[in-house]
């Protein structure tokens, strides 16, 4: 019996590397990507890459079945929203400067 392993797809080489590396060494490898933004401006997207949203999760897709594994998008904009961007433009306002991933890394990934 293969081991199955999951691996959060990004829609970046790290990740989708290491999906090829595992399925390669025999793995049943599921990608999973987190939707975390709805909405993107594709011009800014095609100028700066696009993070966390649409775009990577379309990436990640792409890369999945590219190797032939299954893809999976869970939505998390809820919680992201609630615990990152809320807080993100709180904190800006008070004249800080606050750092998403950390709080992306707290307070949503540990849900999902």
């Amino acid at each position: 019996m293969r081991k199955k392993v999951v691996v959060g797809m990004s829609g970046g080489v790290d990740s989708s590397a290491a999906a090829c590396l595992l399925k390669e060494q025999g793995y049943d490898v599921i990608g999973v990507t987190m939707q975390l933004i709805e909405d993107e401006d594709w011009t800014l997207v095609q100028e700066n890459g696009g993070c966390c949203g649409l775009s990577a999760a379309e990436d990640a897709r792409r890369v999945a079945e590219q190797i032939g594994i299954p893809h999976y998008v869970m939505n998390f904009k809820r919680e992201f929203r609630q615990y990152v961007t809320e807080n993100f433009v709180e904190e800006y306002l008070s004249g800080h400067t606050p750092n998403p991933c950390i709080r992306c890394n707290r307070f949503v990934k540990p849900v999902s």
